[in-house]
């Protein structure tokens, strides 16, 4: 079964990115197109680069790129939950992309993203260029939470509704069905 790498992109205190990404995992896992490796970007923690050498030649000297050359090289398909900041998406997810150039290749991407009115979509419209450029190829079909903090429940679990699993299950198809398109490329 392809491996889906759910990245939790924000690193900030007092974040909800983990706790919407645990409940996108639970989805995807009962929607079980794919083996789910859930991977937190304060958890990776990635310097800002510090690679001597192009990322496009993969001759990593650091030991924290290795370990997220590997994370990401072993994923058949990435779903950023990504907050918006700013009209944008947070500079550990740039930076986190930027450490890497051929672990991203060929690798069908979604996104879930959480905001106020917007629901995150300006970061989603951000990240695509980039990824594009990293020869992904960026889903169509989103999870858009606008307003979150309304679905935290008194423990700090994000709780989705219908539509929100609804959008989830449609975008995990679209990327089961690129996945499988795309995977020749990868090998």
């Amino acid at each position: 079964m392809p491996t889906l790498a759910v990245i939790v992109c924000s690193t900030r205190p007092g974040r909800i990115g983990a706790s919407i990404a645990t409940w996108f995992s639970a989805v995807a896992s009962a929607q079980s197109s794919f083996d789910i490796e859930l991977v937190d970007l304060k958890e990776v923690a990635l310097p800002l680069f510090d690679e001597p050498n192009h990322p496009m030649l993969a001759d990593y000297v650091h030991d924290h790129t290795k370990r997220w050359s590997a994370i990401i090289d072993r994923a058949d398909a990435i779903v950023f939950v990504t907050p918006e900041y700013n009209h944008s998406f947070n500079a550990a997810t740039k930076n986190a992309i930027d450490f890497l150039h051929h672990e991203w290749q060929h690798k069908p991407v979604g996104f879930v993203s959480y905001g106020g009115v917007s629901g995150g979509t300006r970061a989603i419209q951000a990240l695509k260029p980039i990824c594009a450029a990293l020869r992904m190829v960026p889903a169509v079909a989103a999870v858009i939470l606008p307003f979150p903090f309304a679905h935290i429940d008194d423990e700090g679990t994000f709780v989705g509704d219908d539509a929100m699993a609804g959008a989830a299950n449609g975008m995990l198809d679209e990327l089961a069905r690129w996945t499988g398109a795309m995977a020749a490329l990868r090998s």
